[in-house]
């Protein structure tokens, strides 16, 4: 029966449905270039949204809706709120560019985003299996048409039959993986699979087949190395826009979905999940460090950067566990989504700058575009340095505490494996600086390659000072942050 509670529940991801059938019927009306009239509507709703979730986390409280399918706790309420504020600022830095280039209009960049959005809800309110599955599936349907929407460019239109045929084959394993868990447990709910295969009554074997399948899936989401593939390709591809929108708020889901499903539901298998992580963080901060070096196309030198990056997170996953031993789960996953929050603020910067730098007929996705950068824009130029050194891991800036933290789970545990894989850590992270630091040397001691000034509207100009500002000021008091990310997960888990 469908009871005031379920409402209230849900009722962000309504505000997101209505307004989406909404904006795309306003829009039908706007004839203007930057289709002011659906952006403001768009900024408004998401605005509403966040802070509709946001008070809801700051609640504290946990609910169960819907025959228990859907939860509401304060993860995933700070998730969701921060992947709508991920949302709002890249709609901010992506208007002049997609207008430049008609992508805006028929306005489904503002109506597919907010789907997407609503997508990412559901995964990470989802408390069923299946519902999971239906939330991941809305999210990326919507992503391929996103990728797409540059209809006259080849280049973007082979970077999203790319992303729709890998990204079709990782959804399959995850759908198998689901029902192979469902058919040895019995059960499509979250909590009722963690109660089955705690009690022992179940085959290890079938259970870890199948759990090998949804650890696929997810770090396809994640962008984890051997699931990387698609990553240099769609964001090289994607018109840059669509490639900060994919490369943001996702990452947050993708989180939110890997807490539901590996520690709610699946923790009494925490030994045999944790073994695969740890060699998806090896793969991911090997691959995406070694690859990034031979880069010269900044969009892809950032992918693989965000493949190593999410090799920090997901080592925070694995450090949870340690021997059947809980005790450093709190640290250890608030630390991992301490890292993904500010690796989503940093990405929304570094991507902004390249977007702003962007001009009708000219992408400015080379490094080498770059060149001068502080010459003709110290702010722009001081910005994506900001960004730079917070991705290297530089102190103060905000970058520095993630790996720390995550360094510290790992550490915490005693364990000697664990201890080597902080230090591989360490290794790899100096290895990426490399290409971190190039970018910055480019932009303050190479000669400019052209002489034209660097303009943006007023809001981004605004968004961007904001922007840079947090990841500096993050960094300079990180414990807040840390707080609200460890608040979360002891009441989430507590559950």
């Amino acid at each position: 029966m469908l009871d005031k509670l379920s409402l209230i529940v849900v009722s962000p991801e309504i505000v997101l449905l209505v307004m989406a059938c909404v904006i795309a019927l306003v829009d039908l009306g706007v004839k203007t270039r930057l289709r002011g009239q659906t952006y403001w509507l768009t900024l408004a709703t998401l605005a509403a949204v966040a802070f509709l979730t946001a008070d809801f986390a700051i609640r504290g409280e946990t609910f169960y809706a819907f025959g228990r399918m859907v939860v509401s706790d304060p993860m995933g309420n700070w998730l969701k709120c921060f992947s709508t504020i991920a949302l709002m600022v890249t709609l901010v830095y992506s208007r002049p560019y997609a207008a430049d280039r008609d992508m805006l209009r028929g306005g489904e960049m503002f109506t597919l985003s907010m789907l997407a959005l609503l997508g990412m809800f559901v995964m990470i309110s989802g408390s069923n299996f299946l519902l999971i599955y239906l939330g991941l599936e809305l999210m990326t349907l919507c992503s391929y048409a996103l990728v797409a929407l540059r209809r006259d460019n080849a280049t973007a239109t082979e970077a999203a039959m790319k992303y729709f045929v890998l990204g079709a084959m990782a959804s399959g394993f995850l759908l198998y993986g689901i029902s192979m868990l469902y058919g040895a447990t019995g059960t499509l709910d979250i909590n009722e699979v963690f109660r089955v295969i705690g009690s022992g009554t179940v085959r290890h074997q079938v259970l870890v087949f199948g759990l090998v399948f949804i650890v696929a899936g997810l770090a396809f989401k994640l962008g984890a190395a051997p699931f990387h593939m698609w990553i240099p390709d769609v964001y090289q591809g994607a018109p840059t826009a669509i490639t900060l929108m994919i490369g943001s708020a996702p990452e947050l889901a993708a989180f939110g979905i890997a807490i539901r499903l590996l520690v709610e539901g699946l923790i009494p298998l925490a030994l045999d999940w944790q073994q695969m992580l740890m060699l998806l963080a090896v793969a991911s901060l090997l691959v995406g460090n070694l690859a990034a070096i031979a880069q010269s196309n900044l969009k892809r030198m950032l992918a693989y950067s965000t493949i190593a990056q999410m090799g920090f997170v997901v080592l925070g996953l694995a450090a949870g566990v340690v021997n059947g031993n809980t005790n450093n789960a709190q640290f250890a996953y608030s630390a991992a989504m301490f890292y993904i929050v500010t690796y989503v603020l940093t990405t929304l910067a570094s991507f902004g700058i390249i977007l702003l730098l962007a001009r009708e007929g000219f992408e400015s996705d080379e490094i080498s575009d770059l060149a001068g950068l502080n010459q003709r824009s110290p702010l722009y130029a001081g910005v994506m340095a900001i960004c730079m050194f917070s991705l290297a891991g530089v102190p103060p800036l905000v970058g520095f505490w993630g790996k720390l933290f995550v360094l510290q789970a790992l550490v915490a545990s005693g364990d000697p494996l664990y201890l080597g894989l902080a230090v591989f850590a360490v290794m790899m992270s100096l290895v990426g600086a490399f290409y971190y630091l190039r970018v910055v040397k480019v932009m303050y001691f190479d000669s400019p390659i052209t002489a034209t000034t660097v303009s943006a509207p007023a809001d981004v100009r605004g968004v961007l000072a904001v922007n840079g500002a947090l990841v500096l000021v993050l960094g300079l008091v990180p414990g807040g942050l840390l707080a609200l990310c460890a608040q979360a997960i002891v009441k989430t888990l507590a559950t």
